[in-house]
Parts: C-alpha cells; sequence; structure tokens
C-alpha cells in the first residue's frame, strides 16, 4: 500500500469527512477505512463506488483526510486524480456528491460517467 499527498489523488471536504465519521460512529467501528473505486457500469460506462472497507489490497493507495482513512485501488486511481467528494443534505438531495475533472461526461441520471 502507498501512501500519496491529498493533492495527487482524492479531495475529501470537512462536511464529507464529518459524515464518514459520523457513520462510522453510529456503526460502532473506528477499524474501517472509507473506499473509492471505480468501476465498470452504468449508461455513460463507469460508476463510482464507496463504502467502508478493512481491507488493504495490494496496490492500494491510503490518505489519510481530516481523521479518516481513504482507500483507493490502484486501477481507481487514475480516474479520481483531483474528484472532490462532498455530502450535501438539501430538500431536493441528499447523500455524497463526487466533482471528478476526470469525467468528460455522465448519462442523464448522473448515476454513472465516462
Amino acid at each position: 500500500m502507498t501512501t500519496e499527498s491529498v493533492e495527487s489523488s482524492v479531495v475529501l471536504t470537512e462536511v464529507a469527512a464529518g459524515k464518514v465519521k459520523t457513520l462510522l460512529e453510529q456503526e460502532g467501528r473506528d477499524d474501517l477505512n472509507l473506499r473509492i473505486a471505480v468501476q465498470p457500469g452504468g449508461c455513460a460506462g463507469l460508476r463510482y463506488q464507496l463504502f467502508f472497507d478493512d481491507r488493504n489490497l495490494e496496490g492500494d493507495t491510503r490518505l489519510d483526510i481530516s481523521g479518516v482513512g481513504v482507500v483507493v485501488d490502484r486501477m481507481s486511481v487514475p480516474y479520481l486524480g483531483g474528484a472532490v467528494i462532498d455530502f450535501v443534505d438539501t430538500i431536493e438531495k441528499q447523500g455524497f456528491t463526487i466533482d471528478n475533472p476526470n469525467a468528460t461526461g455522465s448519462c442523464a441520471c448522473g448515476d454513472s460517467f465516462s
């Protein structure tokens, strides 16, 4: 596992980091990292996955962002460089959002990107 600076990989906003910490506290777990992955799927070709994971896989990049362990697998790193993960909680939408400068397009429903 390698450790990179935040500037060369993913950015997690303070709001998103706070939400991750809250979710981990609710689960009663402090041994999990937030894993961010890009997988084939969706109408635009690629789909984000965010989930808690206790694994450390060969080639993972691990970041410590505002006290949150963030892990990205080696295949996803090129797709996520500079991506900003935030958490929104409005009347229209609630959940994590990803603003990715590497995405050249997305589907109409916003579920996937290319």
